[in-house]
C-alpha cells in the first residue's frame, strides 16, 4: 500500500476517491459498450452510472448508520461527514432502487438493463477493492505467515499490529475474483440467454466470492457462525438462482 498524501497545493487527493472514480469511469465504458451493443443509445449508460453513483452511495450510508446504530447516535454529523465506512451491500441496494428508478423514466425494461449493467459492477468492485488495497481502509484479513500476506503501516484507519504481523491482503484477493467474474459476464452476455441471466450469475458469482473471502477477514459472526455479510451473501446467492430457475435459465446456463 502507499502512504495517504497526496495533494494538489492545500486540497489533499484521496486515493481511495481516486479509485473510486476510476471504477465509475470503468463501469461507464463498459456498461456504454453494452447498451449500444443491446440497441440503446451508448450515453444512457454515462447516466445510468451517476444515478447508481448517488443511490449507491446513499444506500452504503444508511446501511452502515442501522448497522452501527449506537455509534451514530452518539455522534451523527462526525460519523456521515467522515470518509470512510461505506458497506458495499448498502450501496448495491441503494444503487438497485436508483437506476430501478432511472430505467423506468427512460423505458429500459429492467431486466434487460441489469444485464447490460451486470459486468460493469462486477469491474468497478475490482477497481474499488484496489482502491481498498492502496489506502488501508480497514478490510484486510486475519494474521497469516503465509508469504504473499501483507502489513499496512500506511492505512486510512489506522494500523494497530506490531511490526513483522503480516495479515491476508484480502482486497486483493477480491479484486482477482471481481475480474474474474467480469471476464465471465461479458463472455455470458454475448450469448443468446433469457433476460435476466447475467445479472442472476453476478449476484451468484460475486456473493459466492465474498462468501468464501469473508472466512479470512475479521467480521464479527453474529450467527449460525457466519458474519452478517456471509448471511447476505446466501441470500443474494438464492436470489440469483432463484431467477435462473424462474427463467428457465439454469439448463442453458449449465449447458
Amino acid at each position: 500500500m502507499l502512504p495517504d498524501v497526496l495533494h494538489i497545493g492545500p486540497i489533499p487527493i484521496h486515493l481511495f476517491g481516486i479509485f473510486l472514480a476510476l471504477a465509475f469511469l470503468a463501469a461507464g465504458w463498459v456498461s456504454a459498450r453494452e447498451f449500444a451493443r443491446r440497441g440503446y443509445d451508448p450515453s444512457l449508460a454515462s447516466n445510468a452510472v451517476v444515478w447508481a453513483a448517488v443511490g449507491g452511495i446513499i444506500g452504503a450510508r444508511l446501511w452502515l448508520v442501522i448497522d452501527a446504530w449506537p455509534e451514530f447516535v452518539r455522534a451523527p454529523a462526525s460519523f456521515l461527514l467522515t470518509g470512510g465506512g461505506f458497506v458495499f451491500y448498502g450501496g448495491l441496494l441503494g444503487g438497485a432502487v436508483a437506476v430501478t428508478v432511472y430505467f423506468r423514466r427512460v423505458g429500459i425494461p429492467w431486466w434487460n438493463g441489469a444485464d447490460a449493467a451486470a459486468p460493469a459492477i462486477a469491474l468497478a468492485q475490482a477497481i474499488g477493492r484496489l482502491g481498498c488495497q492502496v489506502a488501508g481502509d480497514g478490510d484486510w484479513g486475519k494474521e497469516t505467515t503465509l508469504p504473499w500476506g501483507m502489513a499496512y503501516p500506511y492505512a486510512v484507519v489506522g494500523w494497530d499490529k506490531p511490526p513483522g504481523v503480516r495479515v491476508h491482503p484480502t482486497p486483493l484477493y477480491e479484486a482477482a475474483a471481481y475480474l474474474t467474474i467480469f471476464w465471465v459476464l461479458s463472455r455470458l452476455s454475448r450469448e443468446a440467454t433469457p433476460e435476466g441471466t447475467v445479472v442472476a450469475w453476478y449476484l451468484i458469482l460475486a456473493s459466492a466470492a465474498r462468501f468464501l473471502v469473508e472466512f479470512v477477514r475479521v467480521n464479527p459472526q453474529v450467527a449460525f457462525g457466519l458474519t452478517e455479510a456471509q448471511l447476505t451473501s446466501l441470500v443474494l446467492i438464492g436470489c440469483g438462482a432463484s431467477v435462473l430457475v424462474a427463467k428457465g435459465a439454469w439448463r442453458t446456463a449449465a449447458a
